[in-house]
């Protein structure tokens, strides 16, 4: 599988440092509010990255932190007039929900920063004794011109970096670009004890000590949005490294931005939008398939007629997975006709032409081409009289593939309500006589609730509109 690695800026072969084993990273949410649509994006992508590793059979370690003590965490739950953990706890909850709406799975650690301070405590010291940091009235920086090679992930130049820097009068850092890895207690703030005082953990060093922890001191793949190459992702590799002396993350993935009706989204231009918002108007599975409709490093445009056009693009796949569910409950056992056999090779190509496009650099939008040539061959070829071992196969195929993204999750149901089997009984009964009109009556009535109609030689077959 190649990946585009940020840090070499070029695609490059995974090898993991564990034979069929992968561990990754992910920056999760600070949790002071719901997530919101950018945010969405790399939930989203860097879940089928961990979907499609299991599906090449690797065994991943998933670490997804949560970020729940920082400056917007203390003025929120002081407005509120409840404590930063109060408000941690609540959105925690929050994201659980949304992210299961959207087919996130949950990570298989998700470490809480005010869970690990003796951990942090503990990465900070090291580097103040290797000369890396130094403490100022409680507060504890990072020397970024001790390393001499910060600035290699994002590119950086130090130079650059001072120049285009601004130092406030009071400032008491050494550079600009010195960062906080611990900071003192300020009146009203949570605090822990440390060997400086009491304080708290600037941002940047609770990720290193997390992915440490669990991960351990170099592992295979930290991702994230592309917003968070510099200065966090940058800055994470400079005390990472300086610490241990190894190095820390060998592979950096980064997804791009999302705009707004061509926009980009800020809470200025009126245009940012939570997920639980955009929920409210769009089904999860929809804005899903069009985080996925296009290449996760390039930009893309949420708007109504991109979501339109991914509805459309999932009702396809569920229309033909519903008719084959449909056929497989009265098809027969027996051999596979030519044009059966025909389709079966061609669900091998389409599967290689899947993987081939994952395997690049996770091509999630030519990966649903191959979904969509299955869907193609499928409804020219499987009818009333097919086999019921080319349905299983070819609906077996299209799932397992759709499972890898994340997308076709709503069971195919044959049960109906009782008020839905009722209005379908009756419309049966019409067109066994005949009643055309009232057949198009109970079609409409039928549509209304939510349902579809199709005519087939083997009776109705009644559906769910999404």
């Amino acid at each position: 599988m190649l990946i585009y690695n940020s840090k070499t800026r070029k695609k490059e072969e995974l090898v993991t440092l564990q034979p069929g084993k992968v561990g990754i990273y992910a920056c999760g949410p600070t949790v002071y509010d719901y997530f919101h649509i950018g945010n969405a994006r790399p939930f989203i992508v860097f879940d089928v990255l961990r979907r499609y590793l299991e599906h090449r059979g690797y065994e991943v370690k998933f670490v997804q932190n949560f970020t729940d003590i920082d400056d917007k965490m203390i003025r929120r739950a002081n407005q509120e007039g409840i404590t930063v953990k109060e408000l941690g706890d609540r959105f925690i909850q929050e994201y659980y929900q949304d992210a299961a709406a959207l087919g996130i799975r949950k990570a298989t650690v998700h470490p809480r920063a005010t869970e690990h301070i003796g951990d942090i405590i503990k990465l900070v010291k090291n580097l103040q004794n290797k000369g890396f940091a130094y403490e100022v009235n409680g507060d504890v920086y990072f020397d970024v011109k001790k390393d001499t090679s910060y600035g290699k992930l994002s590119g950086q130049n130090m130079d650059d970096l001072e120049a285009g820097a601004r130092i406030d009068v009071d400032d008491v850092k050494h550079n600009p670009a010195d960062f906080a890895l611990w900071k003192a207690q300020k009146p009203g703030e949570p605090a822990w004890n440390s060997p400086w005082g009491m304080g708290r953990p600037g941002w940047h060093i609770e990720c290193s000590a997390m992915s440490m922890k669990y991960l351990g001191e170099t592992f295979d793949i930290h991702c994230g949005g592309k917003d968070l190459l510099f200065p966090h992702h940058e800055n994470e590799v400079a005390q990472s490294e300086c610490a241990t002396g190894k190095p820390f993350a060998n592979y950096w993935m980064h997804n791009g931005f999302i705009n707004i009706d061509n926009e980009k989204m800020s809470k200025s231009a009126g245009n940012f939008f939570t997920v639980r918002d955009i929920l409210k108007e769009y089904a999860p599975e929809d804005v899903r398939m069009f985080m996925l409709s296009a290449h996760y490093r390039s930009p893309v445009n949420f708007s109504r007629d991109m979501i339109a056009q991914a509805h459309a693009s999932l009702q396809r796949l569920y229309t033909a997975r519903d008719r084959m569910a449909f056929l497989m409950d009265s098809a027969a056992q027996k051999d596979m006709n030519e044009a059966e056999q025909q389709l079966m090779a061609k669900l091998q190509e389409s599967t290689a032409r899947f993987d081939a496009a994952m395997d690049d650099d996770m091509n999630t939008a030519d990966a649903m081409g191959a979904l969509f040539e299955i869907v193609k061959e499928a409804n020219v070829v499987l009818n009333e009289n097919s086999s019921k071992e080319a349905l299983e196969k070819t609906l077996s195929t299209l799932q397992s593939l759709c499972d890898v993204l994340g997308i076709l999750v709503k069971p195919y149901v044959m049960e109906l309500p009782e008020e839905v089997q009722q209005l379908a009984d009756a419309r049966a009964t019409a067109r066994k006589e005949k009643n055309w009109a009232k057949s198009d009556e109970l079609r409409d009535a039928l549509k209304a609730l939510g349902y579809m109609v199709e005519d087939t030689a083997k009776g109705q077959k009644i559906s769910r509109l999404s």
